[in-house]
């Protein structure tokens, strides 16, 4: 049985609760002891020892809203226009990637192609290939012009999405992605800021089209994640059981409501991320600034939803980072830069969002009570980092600042010597 132990590290648990001092043995996949300090742990005879030094252990980091295979492309049709081989090898990059930077388990929001997020997931799981615990998503279900339609009427385009008009297609749609191995059925009930016929205050769906796809996720034991900006979306997505809600960034007032009284069983994701970056960033990539009424809608999306992710937390939903990385303005593999949005935008503490992206995000990777905490019995995904990100919470954006990450009970990175030459952010 392979063991190690972490000595002298300073444990943020994930619970939300104080950090301590402690040793923490791993043996095989799992934490097997906690030790407090002074006390600690007696180091086992065939026990690797990893001496922290007052280091930082976690648990490793959730994505809540990963778009692997969306290969940092300046357009959304330019995703259409790699070659599902490329495009194969491009993801494997990518899972790589967000595991290098502290991400051990990844929960997909959408495929690129129909199959690449099976692929990837399966890889992974037979050791293949490196990367984090994956739940396979679909492309995105779409309609005519809705958020993914790039079609033209004189030119072949395509990108992330399928297009479906009726229930009926919705459905058939739905039954060939359970067939092909998801783990997630994705609609877009909502439109978007980037769809020119759909903004996103609109709801484009119907009732019956969304009943369809969650009547099939129900039949196969899947689940349905709803890109929902539009406060109709999201109620939409509610009333028919959609686990997973992402935006809800223009929800109103009953559909907080709706969303606080599903708070045991769904999560919401706002991917912050993308429209700060579409908003505070994109316009200087691009060297051509937003109009002036896009800046307005963006604008007030990006307040309105941080009022709403302020207000759900204080209703005890479950909010959970996630930014929708993947586009070039919006890269990958920055994503725990959205920890630091909770913290900026949403009024969270760093505790609050280290306790989204690790055990709130635990409970989304459907692990039983087994993922992300540092605790006896858990499955041992752990990060140990270089200084205190409860003093400064951009520092888990840093990879280099990430000494050993460890998936399933074994190093991914090997544990590394503290930088001594250069000052912590928490000292």
């Amino acid at each position: 049985m392979a063991q190690t132990l972490f000595r002298d590290v300073q444990v943020i648990d994930g619970s939300g609760a104080a950090p301590f001092s402690a040793d923490v043995l791993v043996a095989d996949n799992r934490i097997k002891s906690i030790g407090r300090r002074p006390g600690g742990l007696a180091a086992p005879p065939d026990a690797d020892v990893v001496e922290g030094g007052g280091a930082t252990l976690m648990p490793g980091l959730v994505e809540a809203h990963a778009h692997p295979s969306f290969a940092n492309t300046p357009s959304l049709p330019a995703l259409g226009e790699i070659p599902p081989e490329e495009h194969t090898l491009i993801t494997m990059k990518f899972v790589r990637l967000l595991l290098d930077h502290g991400f051990t388990s990844i929960n997909s929001a959408a495929a690129a192609k129909p199959r690449l997020d099976v692929v990837i997931r399966n890889a992974i799981n037979a050791g293949d290939i490196p990367g984090p615990r994956m739940l396979a998503a679909s492309p995105e279900m779409t309609v005519t012009s809705g958020l993914g339609d790039v079609r033209l009427q004189h030119l072949h385009r395509e990108t992330f999405a399928v297009i479906a008009d009726g229930p009926d297609e919705f459905r058939r749609w739905a039954r060939f992605f359970v067939r092909e191995g998801v783990d997630t059925l994705k609609i877009n009930p909502s439109g978007d800021e980037g769809a020119p016929g759909s903004r996103a205050h609109t709801t484009v769906m119907t009732e019956a089209e969304v009943a369809a796809v969650c009547e099939v996720a129900w039949a196969h034991d899947k689940r349905v994640a709803a890109h929902a900006r539009s406060a109709e979306s999201v109620k939409m997505a509610l009333r028919h059981g959609a686990q997973m809600i992402f935006h809800a960034t223009l929800a109103d007032e009953e559909a907080l409501d709706m969303l606080e009284a599903a708070r045991d069983r769904i999560f919401v994701a706002p991917t912050i991320g993308i429209t700060w970056a579409a908003l505070k960033e994109a316009p200087a990539l691009r060297g051509v600034p937003l109009p002036a009424e896009a800046a307005r809608r963006l604008e007030r999306e990006l307040e309105q939803g941080a009022a709403n992710m302020k207000a759900l937390s204080r209703r005890g939903v479950r909010v959970l980072p996630g930014g929708d990385y993947g586009l070039g303005y919006n890269p990958m593999p920055r994503n725990a830069r959205d920890l630091e949005h909770f913290v900026r935008l949403f009024d969270f503490t760093p505790m609050q969002a280290i306790e989204a992206a690790t055990r709130h995000g635990g409970e989304l990777m459907m692990q039983g009570d087994a993922l992300g905490q540092v605790r006896e019995g858990y499955l041992a995904d752990l990060l140990l980092v270089d200084g205190d990100p409860l003093r400064d919470i951009a520092i888990l954006q840093d990879a280099g600042r990430l000494l050993a990450i460890m998936k399933d009970g074994r190093f991914h990175k090997p544990p590394q010597p503290r930088r001594q030459a250069r000052p912590l952010a928490a000292e």
